[in-house]
């Protein structure tokens, strides 16, 4: 199982949310870069970046940052927010992005997910997030009627490298991670499950490695806060 520190950005700094909610957000580092050099430090094999304003901007907007970032590091990146267009999917891989995360536009326009994983083999993956069950959009200002579930299996058979499944009531509150949504839907694909949301002690990280489907874990907030040790996370989820 693949462990991702999350460095999700909005204006231009690293920050952490409370169940999506843009208005409830703590500035943890100024310097993007400088967070992403320590988690490389303490062990971090991965990164999973989120551009929260362009996610509800729908375009990039913190690119100086996720660039910087890109510079500081060599391992492998995942990028996710604003990304809505071809165009945009094509020129963060060019720059370095390993894998772009589509979201909104997964629900708004699934073919555009299908050429882009034809096109670029293994290096998109589709990012569910989900309120109550029901996906939610655009930075989670709105809640559709589609089910997660759903959602996931209108790509079972596009190539989707991986799908990353967040609770939204979850994340950032360390309130523990949705095991069992994130089993259920793990169970139900036959594509790789990356679980986010609420992963707040190494208890959550025994808990997920015990379902073999599921394919890695998204940690921020308890990182941050010093409730999770990255090197005895990363025992775990290798043993």
């Amino acid at each position: 199982m693949i462990l991702y520190p999350a460095i999700d950005l909005k204006d231009g700094q690293c920050v952490r949310l409370q169940r999506g909610d843009l208005d409830r957000a703590t500035v943890f580092n100024a310097d993007p870069a400088d967070q992403a050099r320590a988690f490389i430090a303490a062990g971090a094999k991965h990164l999973h970046i989120v551009d929260l304003d362009g996610a509800v901007a729908g375009k990039p907007v913190n690119e100086r940052a996720v660039r910087a970032i890109l510079a500081a590091v060599s391992v492998p990146v995942q990028l996710g927010g604003g990304i809505r267009d071809r165009d945009t999917i094509a020129r963060w891989l060019e720059a370095g992005i390993d894998r772009v995360i589509l979201g909104t536009v997964a629900l708004g326009d699934p073919a555009l997910v299908e050429d882009a994983c034809a096109e670029f083999p293994s290096r998109v993956a589709v990012g569910i997030d989900a309120r109550a069950g029901m996906v939610a959009v655009r930075g989670w200002v709105e809640t559709s009627t589609m089910t997660a579930l759903d959602l996931a299996r209108r790509f079972e058979d596009a190539g989707v490298a991986a799908i990353i499944f967040t609770d939204i009531e979850r994340d950032g509150m360390l309130a523990g991670v949705n095991v069992q949504a994130t089993a259920r839907l793990a169970d139900t694909v036959s594509l790789p499950v990356i679980a986010s949301g609420g992963v707040a002690s190494l208890d959550d990280i025994r808990a997920l490695k015990r379902h073999p489907k599921i394919a890695g874990a998204i940690i921020g907030r308890a990182l941050y806060e010093g409730r999770i040790d990255l090197a005895e996370a990363s025992k775990i989820a290798a043993g």
